[in-house]
């Protein structure tokens, strides 16, 4: 998918990236690592956010809204965001 993120990153679904996101935040937050453990968990919670990104972009794309006719009855579906 995404050709800049580590292949274990690249395969994570949304729920673990995101999951193994906030467990690396709370680690930080909390201060229980050290300078230089606390640098790689960042750049590793970076790649992370960015999978994350890509997949909610995916997701986006893939949603349309429905269109009503003038009978109220659906009528076709067009994307939720005609401006992208």
């Amino acid at each position: 998918m995404n050709q800049d993120l580590p292949a274990d990153i690249a395969a994570l679904p949304f729920e673990k990236a995101m999951t193994e996101l906030e467990a690396i935040v709370g680690e930080l937050e909390r201060g229980d690592v050290s300078l230089e453990a606390s640098i790689a968990k960042y750049e590793r919670g970076e790649l992370l956010k960015k999978r994350c990104e890509a997949l909610l972009r995916e997701a986006e794309m893939r949603i349309s809204k429905i269109q009503l006719g003038p009978d109220g009855k659906p009528a076709g579906a067009a994307p939720l965001d005609p401006e992208r």
